[in-house]
């Protein structure tokens, strides 16, 4: 944990944590509502009842309070991935983010507008959103390259995580393309793996039936 989240973390104890629910779940619905501009510190407060001071003590920024709700709306998606061999992380996580695109991109097309023009709120969504999720695919690489799956000095490794976590934001905009785990498994076996050099191994098919005694 870096030591803004720490001493956020700090901070934000000083509150119960079904009073900190309540607040996060304000943000969520006005970001819903009208987007991040729509966010205020005054309209939380006045929806909780809250005093704009604690907000302030608690978070420091909009920006800050923003990315925690948003953090605390989401669980991570690929942290908790190891099924022993690369090509079955890769894919887990594809079935995994599939199953969670919906909920996952209309939050963040809440604020890709403001995540370009407001520099705190991208380093902040950086820090506590995307980085742990980054961090997971890339020690999912690690893995694979200690395995021997891959070879540490393949240049497409540091690749791997940028282009999985673009295609699930620019999905939106090719939405018949990118829409379901089909297509999210097929772009790892299109596109990742022959990148990183790795063939997966046919999986098992169907055990034939028994010829019928006479």
């Amino acid at each position: 944990m870096s030591t803004h989240a720490a001493t956020a973390a700090a901070r934000r104890g000083k509150l119960t944590a079904e009073r900190e629910a309540e607040l996060y779940e304000a943000v969520i619905c006005l970001l819903r509502e009208g987007g991040y501009d729509s966010v205020t510190m005054e309209g939380v407060a006045a929806r909780t009842k809250c005093g704009k001071a604690t907000l302030y003590r608690q978070w420091g920024t909009k920006p800050r309070l923003v990315t925690a709700a948003l953090d605390k709306a989401r669980c991570a998606v690929f942290t908790d991935i190891d099924t022993g061999s690369l090509v079955g992380d890769l894919r887990e996580a594809a079935r995994v983010a599939a199953s969670r695109r919906e909920r996952d991109a209309e939050l963040m097309e809440a604020v890709s507008q403001a995540y370009i023009q407001h520099p705190d709120l991208r380093a902040a969504l950086r820090e506590t959103v995307i980085a742990p999720e980054v961090a997971a695919l890339d020690a999912m690489l690690g893995r694979g390259v200690e395995r021997g799956e891959l070879a540490a000095d393949n240049p497409a490794i540091g690749f791997v995580a940028p282009c999985f976590l673009g295609m699930l934001r620019i999905e939106r905009i090719f939405e018949d393309r990118f829409a379901d785990a089909a297509t999210m498994r097929v772009f790892v076996d299109a596109v990742l793996l022959p990148a990183l050099g790795v063939t997966p191994r046919p999986e098992p098919g169907p055990e034939p039936d028994e010829p019928a005694e006479v």
